[in-house]
């Protein structure tokens, strides 16, 4: 069976970014980013999406934290496209439903090729700590984009923004974890186009 790992460097005037995942993994992770909330829900990910995920990042952090978060999220999604190869055999589309306490989000995503985000949030603070909750919006489209995925996600009921995104990236893990399964069923490339 394929190892479905990948490691990507991104360097730019502004951020320096490396990562290095394993879609098989068991939920491991290591950060070094500068920006320790962001931390926090990437370790939601590796953990809900039991993938090994390692990143570390230096960004012009002096400005704020926009081009290092926007930067990890387009580099994690050009090392989950890498690692899915040709996407041969994987369920391709995942869903999870997520609580925590009063917080509630939904997120669902396809492997379509198509790049798309639809966000329907709103968080009661513009900033959780020094984070801006506008930041999680950055991250998504980076990832998307750079993924090729199509990836819907609704906050369904909250009042603590802390909460709201805790649950939108844990949902996230556990989409993704669905959709990159590999399914025993499928021979191929999941799509009647034949390709993604």
């Amino acid at each position: 069976m394929t190892e479905r790992i990948a490691q990507v460097t991104r360097n730019t005037r502004e951020t320096q970014i490396e990562v290095k995942l394993n879609l098989d993994g068991t939920g491991k992770s290591r950060f070094d980013t500068g920006v320790p909330f962001l931390e926090h829900m990437l370790e939601q990910i590796a953990r809900h999406g039991v993938i090994d995920l390692e990143v570390h990042a230096k960004g012009d952090l002096h400005i704020d934290d926009h081009h290092t978060v926007e930067d990890i999220g387009i580099t994690i999604g050009q090392a989950v496209g890498q690692a899915l190869g040709d996407k041969s055999g994987i369920s391709r589309y995942g869903h999870a439903y997520v609580p925590l306490d009063e917080a509630l989000s939904r997120v669902v995503i396809d492997f379509s090729g198509r790049p798309l985000l639809v966000k329907h949030v709103s968080y009661p603070d513009r900033n959780i700590g020094n984070f801006s909750t506008a930041l999680v919006h950055e991250f998504f489209q980076g990832f998307c984009n750079h993924a090729l995925a199509t990836l819907h996600m609704d906050s369904l009921r909250g009042e603590n923004s802390h909460h709201i995104v805790e649950t939108l990236f844990k949902a996230f893990g556990r989409a993704m974890r669905s959709a990159v399964a590999r399914d025993d069923r499928m021979s191929g490339i999941p799509s009647t186009k034949g390709m993604l």
